[in-house]
């Protein structure tokens, strides 16, 4: 199991205080922490470029991550635990030891030509965010939607990058029909964001971001996730509002989820920050989950259960509907996909 014990301390511009090792190494290590770490990336070959899953608990059948890994370094990532199958920290190294897979895009290309392939919405950054501060350079992301704007394939992303806007030409030129963007907002509080997500685009930007895809035509989604018991709960209807205000058409709401290696890590983050509402988060996360800071049992993961857990989800749908805000849209199209012809492929007849 993880071991929190190696040495905490706040570190610039990073959301782990400490680099424990997984629960997959039968050792504990104690590693000095550097005060200002730096991003290492390491390029990964791949053959296949979706992943397949059948959890009822999502909207999806299959995704595309082009990263291992998120510079992000939000404290409260579920997806934190999948470094672990690495060799590394789901700690520091999860937002410094990164994995690039610029090879994605061809890797996609090629499965969505396969003779027995069909088409369904195919959602990127369910794991790691597509839009990280290396995407910058890397363009992997934007080489993911060159291929499914050129086969008319549905995408749903999921974000809280500002980056997104770079891109805005394609998805304006797939439209409403085949693609959709969830973007993230944890809190309006800029400077409480600074600590729990310290490399994201502050709530600011982020609702900037929504107001240009909005005006660009794109089907935006406000993501209040997650909401965190006792400490941004409060906040859900003004995130909603401003949300919509900047142009957000729909929204969606997840409570906080603290899986393995993610629950120590957080309750060192509530200590070192939030020192005085540490014990009541904690609290309120155990009630949401049956007693333990964390049940992955399908059908309560996604939203918690009891009655804060009840009363906050009676208070998300209300404010929807108040604001005009969906909390369904309708699918995406999978008639429009097509296999672009390639120089020296036979033609059609008709």
């Amino acid at each position: 199991m993880f071991d929190g014990s190696p040495q905490t301390q706040a570190i610039a511009t990073r959301g782990a205080l400490s680099n424990g090792v997984s629960r997959f190494d039968p050792y504990t290590r104690e590693v000095p922490l550097p005060v200002r770490p730096r991003t290492e990336v390491r390029e990964e070959a791949l053959g296949r470029a979706i992943t397949r899953n059948s959890s009822p608990d999502l909207g999806f059948d299959r995704s595309v991550n082009p990263y291992r890994g998120c510079e992000h370094g939000c404290i409260y990532c579920y997806a934190r635990p999948s470094h672990a199958y690495l060799g590394l920290s789901p700690g520091l190294d999860f937002e410094t030891r990164l994995i690039a897979r610029p090879g994605a895009p061809e890797a996609l290309a090629r499965e969505l030509r396969a003779k027995g392939y069909r088409p369904a919405t195919l959602a990127i950054g369910t794991n790691t965010d597509p839009y990280q501060p290396i995407e910058r350079d890397r363009r992997i992301m934007r080489g993911l939607l060159e291929v499914l704007r050129d086969h008319r394939h549905p995408v749903a992303i999921t974000t809280k990058g500002s980056l997104v806007e770079r891109d805005v030409d394609i998805l304006s030129e797939m439209g409403p029909e085949l693609c959709r963007v969830g973007l993230s907002v944890t809190t309006l509080d800029d400077a409480l964001a600074r600590k729990l997500e310290p490399r994201v685009p502050v709530p600011s930007r982020r609702l900037r971001a929504i107001e240009r895809l909005a005006e660009a035509g794109v089907v935006v989604r406000v993501m209040v996730s997650p909401t965190i018991p006792g400490l941004t709960d409060h906040e859900v209807e003004a995130i909603l509002r401003a949300a919509r205000d900047a142009g957000a058409q729909a929204a969606s709401m997840i409570p906080l989820r603290l899986p393995l290696e993610v629950a120590p890590l957080f309750e060192e983050w509530l200590r070192e920050h939030v020192p005085d509402r540490a014990r009541k988060v904690l609290n309120r996360v155990r009630e949401f989950h049956g007693g333990k800071l964390y049940d992955a049992g399908f059908g309560h993961r996604m939203r918690g259960r009891g009655g804060h857990a009840d009363l906050l989800q009676a208070r998300f749908h209300r404010a929807c509907g108040e604001l005009g805000l969906a909390y369904r849209l309708p699918a995406l199209r999978t008639d429009l996909f097509e296999v672009p012809a390639r120089a020296g492929d036979q033609l059609a007849l008709f």
